[in-house]
């Protein structure tokens, strides 16, 4: 019913379906589960993705996953699950259905999303057997790249050639609707994140087992801000209209990293420009009594006058940034065959080709060709938040093996269950370049 694969002392796999390997496992034995299901949408006609008879059978499926994940995981063990905003609430119920306390959700932010949605306007000239003239052809050319300023030519995946056709609306009915859709470009997908109830308080909890919290320190975001107070000088200290006593603070040459946020982003042109440009605090230095004022101000001498110094430019600074290589999926798979493939919200044809949402062939090639890899970076990130030094992280749905390959370059322990084959062997290959690479780092 499934096979059960040790690749070293850090890594078990299991390929079969979680409904047997679940029970398979011990109580209370896994520090943290992280992990990518199926969304319930028959995503690009994916049988493992169906609603299997609608919504309230779906999530009772979920739900007898996510009672067997609770019983596995330690008492205040996290779960972060992905979601999308369409059926998140789908996972949601079935996580909070089964015991879990549903705590935070991260939100990730990102550029590379197609619409999946449906042209109303050519699918009615399609129903009424019209033929739309074309207008315009324009020439694609695929190679990696961002797409140029001139009009007849866009550039999208690589090595080859190919058009797209603009056309005008064939009947009074379709040009009535013309432009319209029935869905928003994807740009944010979610992280829900989950609690098994504690044993007694938080401390407690942490004594016995090791878990309960997040640890923040390990995920702080980077900043060249100084963000403390300054050290070892008479400080008056204001919060708005409100004076205290003197007191110390503390000067530090070194620049500290920001409190994590539940909002992770791409670093994507497209999403970097959403946010506005905002300057940073001011740094203290050594020197006379320093006023603080309340409100992130920044400090000002005694004088009024600003000292030290302070960063500007984009918001977007202030959040995590989970930037994707481009060879980040095909890492470890030199070996496997070269085929087609697609970004998340990618169409198929008849011949299970991948489309645009304009309905043309995507042409881009690689060895890895599961639809929805997630960003290494992102997932070092979540498995840093939830999991404690030399924890077990569980990933049930484990696809292509992006949590596991996270796991291995954090150091991390990794159990993983996929059901799919030709998934399986992507992960196994994938995870074991990443436990290599790990280890060879430790060795210099």
């Amino acid at each position: 019913m499934f096979e059960k694969v040790e690749l070293n002392n850090r890594v078990t796999l299991y390929k079969g379906d979680n409904a047997f390997v679940l029970p398979q496992l011990e109580d209370n034995s896994i520090d943290a589960i992280i992990t990518d299901p199926p969304a319930g949408i028959a995503f690009m006609g994916k049988d493992w993705d169906k609603n299997k008879g609608g919504r309230d059978v779906w999530i009772a499926w979920m739900e007898e996953v996510a009672i067997q994940c609770l019983r596995v995981i330690k008492p205040g063990g996290h779960a972060l699950v992905w979601a999308i905003p369409r059926t998140s609430h789908w996972t949601a119920t079935a996580w909070e259905n089964a015991g879990w306390e549903v705590r935070d959700k991260v939100y990730h932010a990102f550029a590379s999303g197609f619409p999946k949605g449906l042209n109303i306007g050519k699918a009615i000239d399609r129903h009424l057997g019209a033929e739309r003239e074309i207008i315009r052809e324009n020439r694609w050319i695929h190679v990696m790249g961002n797409r140029p300023k001139d009009d007849t030519t866009q550039v999208y995946g690589r090595g080859q050639t190919d058009n797209k056709y603009d056309t005008a609306p064939a009947t009074p009915q379709s040009q009535q609707w013309e432009g319209w859709n029935t869905t928003l470009k994807p740009a944010i997908e979610e992280w829900i994140m989950f609690r098994k109830p504690t044993e007694g308080t938080i401390v407690e909890n942490v004594l016995q087992y090791g878990v309960g919290g997040i640890n923040i320190d390990a995920c702080r975001v980077p900043t060249q801000e100084y963000l403390g107070r300054p050290k070892g000088q008479e400080v008056n200290a204001y919060n708005r209209s409100q004076y205290s006593e003197p007191m110390l603070g503390e000067i530090t040459s070194e620049p500290e990293a920001r409190y994590p946020s539940n909002l992770i982003h791409d670093g994507s042109d497209e999403v970097v420009e959403m946010f506005p440009i905002n300057a940073g605090g001011g740094k203290a230095t050594r020197g006379a009594s320093l006023h603080i004022y309340g409100g992130g101000k920044g400090f000002t001498s005694a004088t009024g006058e600003t000292v030290g110094y302070g960063d500007s430019g984009s918001a977007a600074r202030f959040f995590y940034c989970a930037k994707a290589s481009r060879r980040d999926r095909d890492e470890g798979l030199e070996e496997f065959p070269e085929v087609r493939v697609g970004a998340l919200q990618a169409n198929v044809d008849d011949n299970d080709s991948f489309l645009t949402s304009g309905g043309n062939p995507r042409r881009a090639t690689g060895h890895n060709h599961h639809a929805t890899v997630k960003p290494t970076s992102l997932m070092q990130y979540l498995c840093r938040l939830i999991t404690p030094p030399n924890g077990i992280i569980l990933d049930p749905f484990m696809g292509s093996g992006s949590t596991g390959k996270a796991a291995m370059l954090e150091g991390f322990r990794f159990i993983g269950i996929e059901k799919e084959h030709e998934y399986f062997e992507i992960a196994q290959a994938r995870i074991l370049w990443a436990y290599n690479k790990e280890k060879q780092g430790r060795l210099f």
